[in-house]
């Protein structure tokens, strides 16, 4: 054991010592947030008001193009062709001509412009185009349009857990996103440091190192402390993202005396709120939020984090021991990372729409795809037996991982020059 302490050590001070490492945890936190925030900053920058000229032969759209943030429309007349080279002596950004049309089949309708444009400006038009056929035929049917609109409701349904604790209110939205977000964070995490273990491994490979080392370690002390050395490694850089973006959230809204999480400035806002139905639904998603059980899931994100990492950072470390190069590990890397996929692609199509069903129970059980599975059924609400169930048939997975892995970490450790085959890896478990 303290040998494996030994090793723990001096891979997670190695790690933790670098610059890279360092700079990262720096920056994590804002990388992060630019993934947010350099979008929508991006679309408001982009945002620009175009210019469109419509030239109705038909009469009928006089008041259907009203100017907006986005579009400026401008009505002229006159004959098509002088329309046209009037247009390209402007900075307009289209010109749209609307023919006499059959209101049975409006064909015929043209948007000219200098250059393409973008598909979101052509719905847009459509739409108006479309709008209002519809109304002119209403008209001619005898049919109030406004009357139509009135009649047309939107249905809110409220969720709420009922359970012998009492009634608690739930947001899908919510708990669908909380889902998402540890799931995620567990995927990569468990990708970026398990390829950290096996490019430590062929690193001290291929430099012989391990051949001195192994003098005074066993294979499987050796793996041990590596797996552990650099999960902890995880962690650190994961808390320290926590606890830095807690830090910034705080200086922000110290320094624009915005206190965005209390109660009486989020009431006041939806108070003040001109759409009430946006209002109910952002008041509704924010008692979601709250009731979301944070500990609960923080503490299991912790545990899945580290058994996952656990299971597949073996499994990573006998990939490196039984080649030479990065290269050779594409086709021992697949067989690995299915499960991790599939849980990605069944939680898209199964479990977020049915997250009691047998199949995501099932694949909250099976070790290899219960981190991203139970991650994403946790904000839902899992019974206590399940969770337990669950971990404990992880922490078995591991246990049966880490002890193949080390029967081919043995093996493979000291094997040069020659890329083996799955049929050779079989037969170093029983050497």
């Amino acid at each position: 054991m303290h040998k494996i302490w030994l090793i723990i050590q001096r891979e997670y001070l190695v790690r933790v010592r670098k610059k890279s490492f360092i700079i990262m945890t720096l920056l994590g936190p804002i990388l992060l947030a630019s993934i947010m925030v350099v979008p929508i900053w991006l679309a408001t920058v982009s945002d620009t008001t175009d210019t469109i000229e419509v030239l109705d032969e038909s009469g009928l759209f006089a008041n259907a193009f009203k100017d907006n943030a986005e579009t400026k429309f401008i009505q002229v007349s006159g004959p098509l062709e002088i329309q046209k080279a009037a247009f390209l002596k402007t900075d307009y950004t289209a010109l749209l001509y609307i023919p006499k049309l059959n209101l049975e089949k409006p064909d015929g309708i043209r948007l000219y412009s200098k250059t393409n444009l973008g598909i979101t400006k052509l719905v847009q038009l459509e739409n108006i185009l479309k709008k209002e056929v519809e109304t002119l035929k209403f008209k001619q049917s005898g049919i109030d349009r406004e009357v139509l609109d009135k009649m047309k409701t939107d249905v809110d349904i409220s969720t709420t857990n009922l359970s012998d604790s009492g009634e608690q209110s739930n947001n899908a939205m919510v708990t669908t996103a909380a889902g998402y977000l540890g799931a995620i964070l567990i995927y990569m995490f468990i990708f970026i440091y398990g390829v950290q273990i096996m490019r430590g491994v062929i690193e001290e490979k291929t430099n012989r190192i391990v051949e001195v080392i192994i003098s005074s370690v066993k294979p499987f002390q050796l793996m041990a402390g590596k797996i552990i050395g650099i999960a902890a490694v995880g962690l650190t850089q994961f808390l320290l993202w926590i606890i830095l973006s807690s830090a910034v959230t705080a200086a922000v809204s110290s320094s624009f005396e915005v206190d965005r999480f209390s109660n009486d400035r989020i009431t006041e806002t939806l108070k003040e709120s001109k759409d009430p139905e946006q209002a109910r639904e952002m008041n509704n998603m924010l008692t979601a939020l709250d009731n979301l059980n944070i500990p609960k899931l923080l503490v299991c994100f912790v545990f899945y984090f580290l058994g996952g990492y656990l299971l597949y950072g073996a499994l990573f470390g006998a990939v490196g021991s039984a080649v030479d190069n990065e290269t050779d590990t594409q086709q021992f890397m697949l067989p690995i990372t299915i499960p991790l996929v599939l849980s990605f692609i069944v939680a898209q199509t199964v479990i977020i729409k049915n997250p009691d069903g047998p199949v995501a129970f099932w694949m909250s059980m099976i070790p290899f795809t219960s981190p991203i599975a139970m991650m994403l059924r946790l904000p839902f609400g899992v019974p206590g037996w399940q969770i337990v169930l669950s971990m404990l048939l992880l922490i078995l997975g591991f246990v049966c991982t880490t002890w193949v892995a080390a029967r081919i970490y043995r093996v493979g450790i000291l094997l040069y020059g020659k890329k083996p085959t799955y049929r050779e890896l079989s037969k170093w478990l029983f050497y």
